[in-house]
């Protein structure tokens, strides 16, 4: 299994030049059963990797573009009337995907936000007093355009905070950007091969659940955590929803690496896509606040 996941990784990269550490991220975010938020500038690439990520898996994609006048029943489906039955029919709305690609999320209105964020929460919806179940797996890819761009709306902490992860592609290097010029009638994510099955996906996720985590290693989440809630330089201390979104990332980039053991250095290298957010960090000016954390904490031997 461990020989398809390094497969994946490179078939991601020669479609996402340059971003091999955002590709690991959005992977890790995944197999922690988790949702990952995107924020960038329009052109990053976005949608390209949320769109690739669901063919090499071999997952159902549902691409929903947000605006100002969205409804929840263009998310979740509507019930119709059938004359010729005397009844109503539910037509599903496209959340019912594997991958749902919510594209600018914060060009809708709360309303409509929140019905996206209930459904990810729950893993359903209600349409009408009835339930319906969402598929397994459920894989939220939303993307935000940064807060100083017109025509947004900022999801509040509660729900941002229903993301596992939050991400952001940048500006490629500049040997990556040369590749993408040369390569602009090559890049067609639609034919890459599936490289693993909705069934191993599942299994890599149980085996995940069963990697180690020792007592020094969750002492160290503790402890940076608890750094957080005592330091007044942050708008947002981590509540223990925090910690837990923590251990599992963390165990899902020690299986990306290969091992079957969490190490300090796994909590290190997914603890701004876990954190930042919960902080009230933006991408632009939190690295360094996280770095703080990082320094300030010691780390166990």
């Amino acid at each position: 299994m461990q020989s398809s996941v390094s497969a994946i990784i490179d078939d991601l990269s020669n479609v996402i030049f340059g971003k091999k550490q955002q590709i690991k991220l959005a992977l890790t975010c995944l197999f922690s059963e988790g949702h990952l938020l995107i924020e960038d500038l329009p052109g990053m690439g976005k949608t390209t990797l949320s769109h690739a990520l669901a063919a090499v898996l071999g997952l159902s994609y549902q691409r929903i573009q947000f605006t100002s006048d969205l409804l929840p029943a263009d998310i979740l489906g509507t019930n119709v009337f059938n004359s010729n039955e005397h009844s109503f029919s539910f037509h599903k709305g496209p959340i019912f995907s594997q991958v749902v690609l919510a594209d600018e999320i914060n060009r809708a209105g709360p309303k409509t936000q929140s019905a996206l964020l209930e459904a990810m929460e729950e893993q359903q919806v209600t349409v009408d007093g009835k339930k319906y179940s969402l598929p397994t797996p459920f894989f939220v890819i939303a993307t935000q355009n940064p807060l100083h761009q017109s025509g947004t709306y900022p999801l509040p902490e509660s729900q941002l905070d229903r993301f596992l992860m939050r991400i952001s592609l940048g500006f490629p290097p500049k040997e990556a950007e040369k590749r993408l010029l040369l390569n602009m009638q090559k890049r067609d994510y639609t034919q890459l091969p599936q490289r693993i099955t909705e069934q191993q996906l599942a299994q890599i996720q149980t085996q995940i659940s069963n990697i180690i985590l020792s007592n020094p290693v969750i002492d160290y989440i503790i402890e940076l955590v608890n750094y957080t809630r005592e330091s007044n330089n942050f708008a947002a201390s981590l509540s223990p929803r925090a910690s837990m979104a923590l251990a599992k990332a963390a165990k899902s980039w020690a299986y990306i690496d290969g091992r079957d053991f969490v190490m300090p250095e796994d909590v290190q290298a997914v603890f701004a896509s876990v954190c930042q957010h919960r902080l009230g960090l933006h991408n632009e000016s939190g690295e360094a606040q996280v770095m703080q954390i990082l320094k300030a904490v010691m780390v166990p031997v």
